[in-house]
């Protein structure tokens, strides 16, 4: 991203060559365990794969954590505390990019736990930031769905742990808008009465990559003729546009203030427990899939207590409780059985297979395609 976010990529999206969030081809047959429910483990066994809090860990200390909003609560982080001793200070940021600057300007060393996206866990590896994982220190990595152990971005989950995974897509307030929203093609046909009640994500692959696929092309697509024919459409759209924003959005859009709004569906449904009358919607011709994920710097200066960190997180019943309250999707195969039956339903926490099939992950470009997404990035936001 440079911009989860320019994942954006802002939030979620790079500015790099090594793209975000990883970039999971989630097909039918990865996805398919997201809808089944049934599994021949006995759940009444799972906690009992818990491991003991180390005795560094138990001891004491601060374990510095570095991650997107509203992948933790205060329950927790005193939860995590009573385990194993260790106090938690969470610090936050909007986008792989901020995160990575911050890191690389030696601002990041306190951090013990990050969560970069997935393509952002490719970018960090191959400037050798991140400690692979000594396997033989974690306890419950066979919970993750196979697509999570061995994903794209990290082979071999060697330097990562896939903690979070969704989609990207549009929220509004039907009432507000007059309408049922049900992907791009509405913004054009009703442009004259959208100007400045739009947001879009501050993320060049997010915006980018949504209208090539709202126009039958690839997020990933590097044919100059179809990455200009993208940006065309997207200065069509631009008095509609009130800006291109990842986070700050959610004031607007409750007050009608902003009609629609791109966003992440993490974001988005955090803002729908607050404000029902919200709706999330997937564009119909599909969207972008991305994964976040947990990673232990090579400055981290607390190794034991990141260890209890991911252990903790692990753990099928810790994973399903933090899913329950916060309303993120879990890749943590044996905590999806334990939701609840509403939870499970919830189509946009897990959409349906047939839309999950339209949708694509974002991957890496070669440096003349990012330096023509740039390029573009840099005209459509600057005029």
């Amino acid at each position: 991203m440079n911009t989860r976010k320019p994942r954006f990529y802002p939030g979620r999206s790079p500015r790099i060559a090594s793209t975000r969030r990883g970039f999971l081809q989630l097909s039918a047959a990865a996805l398919s365990g997201v809808v089944l429910s049934n599994c021949a483990r006995n759940l009444a066994d799972v906690s009992s794969e818990e491991p003991a809090a180390s005795s560094a860990a138990s001891d004491g200390g601060t374990l510095h954590v570095y991650s997107w909003a509203n992948y933790t609560d205060q329950e927790l982080l005193d939860s995590f505390k009573a385990k194993t001793g260790v106090e938690v200070v969470v610090d936050t940021y909007d986008s792989n990019e901020t995160m990575l600057a911050k890191m690389q300007a030696g601002g990041g060393s306190a951090y013990s736990i990050i969560f970069p996206s997935d393509y952002m866990v490719s970018e960090m590896i191959g400037l050798d930031m991140l400690t692979p994982l000594d396997k033989s220190r974690l306890v419950g990595l066979d919970n993750l769905r196979p697509q999570w152990q061995d994903p794209v971005y990290d082979p071999g989950s060697a330097h990562s742990i896939a903690a979070t995974w969704g989609t990207t897509g549009f929220i509004y307030n039907p009432a507000n808008l007059g309408a049922t929203l049900t992907g791009w093609d509405y913004f054009w046909e009703n442009g004259g009465s959208l100007e400045r009640k739009i947001t879009l994500l501050n993320d060049v692959r997010e915006v980018m990559g949504g209208v090539l696929h709202s126009l039958g092309y690839s997020y990933n697509s590097e044919d100059p003729a179809e990455l200009e024919e993208a940006y065309n459409r997207l200065v069509e759209l631009k008095p509609a546009i009130a800006s291109f924003i990842t986070n700050g959005w959610e004031d607007q859009v409750a007050s009608g203030d902003l009609l629609v709004s791109m966003a992440y569906s993490v974001d988005a449904i955090a803002l729908i427990e607050e404000n029902p009358d919200l709706e999330y919607v997937i564009p119909e011709t599909g969207s972008s899939l991305w994964t976040d994920t947990m990673v232990i710097p090579k400055s981290a200066p607390n190794l034991d207590a990141a260890y209890e960190w991911l252990n903790f997180l692990l753990v099928p019943e810790n994973a399903a409780s933090l899913v329950e309250r916060l309303k993120f999707a879990t890749p943590n195969k044996t905590a999806y059985e334990q939701l609840s039956a509403e939870t499970k339903a919830d189509t946009k926490l897990f959409p349906p297979q047939d839309l999950l099939d339209r949708c694509e992950g974002i991957a890496p470009v070669s440096e003349e395609a990012t330096e023509l997404y740039d390029q573009y990035w840099t005209q459509l936001t600057s005029s």
